[in-house]
């Protein structure tokens, strides 16, 4: 773990739980494409770089989850590096508590207020065209969280972050973390049109081909909607439905699980709704889904 793996010319990445893109540039100088998960993984990269003589100039974030800018704050620290962070996840990054917040829907109970769902507060800027590298390209990746975005660098390799999982990850977890399925989906349509030398998912091998993956994630998208569809045959609240999906997908409950999951079957919920798959209603005082 937290090995230096080269992917072609300057364009590296260090292994990790969320890999952590390495570019080097001009002088000695390199960047970070996410930092890792937390303050050890911080120390790790930190490491990568005084072994190779490497001068951190900047971090962009992808987005703002917790595993994606947990090294962030330190690396700051240690080398006075710039951090961006694609408009909204900019807030995410520099208030952490946004995250576990959202996912619970108010203020998170302690059992959520720990660094894989809050990370430390960074110092971030927006990123915009005008603060990446040269010869850089910032790609929309939105749908997994508000507006996570990928790169492509001038060796032609593109960083896609969270966009898609593992055929590994989605056959053992079933349902993966999303905020906006329709986005979701519509950005992995565009991902399967992208050609490259090499792409660097995030919790995904690094692969020449890409489309594949891509609808693999799709069709599992897709699978996901049609089980809750199929469980809201009868008029059902939201924690009804959640609890039968955990069923049928084998899964134990926890608070983790709870905001992630829960968070995710609420925008299926949405999407379904908009879709005019299953209808909403209030019922003495409680809010029902139903299959139309």
């Amino acid at each position: 773990m937290y090995e230096l793996v080269h992917v072609k010319g300057s364009s590296y990445y260090i292994q990790s739980p969320a890999k952590i893109g390495l570019v080097r540039l001009e002088g000695g100088n390199v960047c970070l494409i996410d930092s890792g998960n937390d303050k050890e993984a911080g120390r790790k990269v930190r490491q990568v770089l005084d072994a190779n003589k490497w001068k951190l100039t900047a971090i962009y974030n992808t987005h703002s989850n917790a595993d994606h800018i947990g090294g962030n704050k330190y690396l700051q620290a240690q080398t006075g590096c710039k951090i961006y962070a694609p408009d909204v996840e900019c807030a995410f990054t520099r208030h952490p508590v946004l995250e576990p917040s959202f996912l619970y829907g108010g203020f998170p109970v302690k059992e959520l207020r720990h660094k894989f769902l809050m990370a430390q507060e960074s110092n971030a800027e927006y990123l915009t065209p005008e603060v990446i590298p040269e010869g850089w390209e910032i790609i929309p990746l939105p749908g997994h969280f508000f507006s996570m975005a990928g790169f492509r660098t001038p060796d032609n390799v593109v960083y896609l972050a969270d966009c898609l999982s593992s055929a590994e990850t989605l056959a053992k977890y079933q349902i993966t973390f999303l905020y906006d399925v329709a986005s979701y989906i519509t950005t992995l349509e565009m991902v399967k049109t992208l050609e490259a030398d090499a792409f660097v998912p995030a919790h995904a091998p690094t692969t020449k081909d890409i489309s594949g993956l891509a609808q693999l994630n799709i069709d599992k998208a897709n699978e996901i909607a049609d089980r809750i569809t199929g469980i809201c045959r009868a008029p059902l609240n939201f924690e009804v439905i959640l609890q039968k999906l955990f069923a049928e997908l084998n899964l134990s409950m926890n608070f983790e699980q709870y905001v992630l999951v829960g968070s995710t079957v609420r925008s299926y919920l949405s999407w379904l709704k908009d879709n005019g798959r299953l209808k909403a209603y209030f019922d003495d005082n409680m809010l029902l889904w139903e299959a139309e």
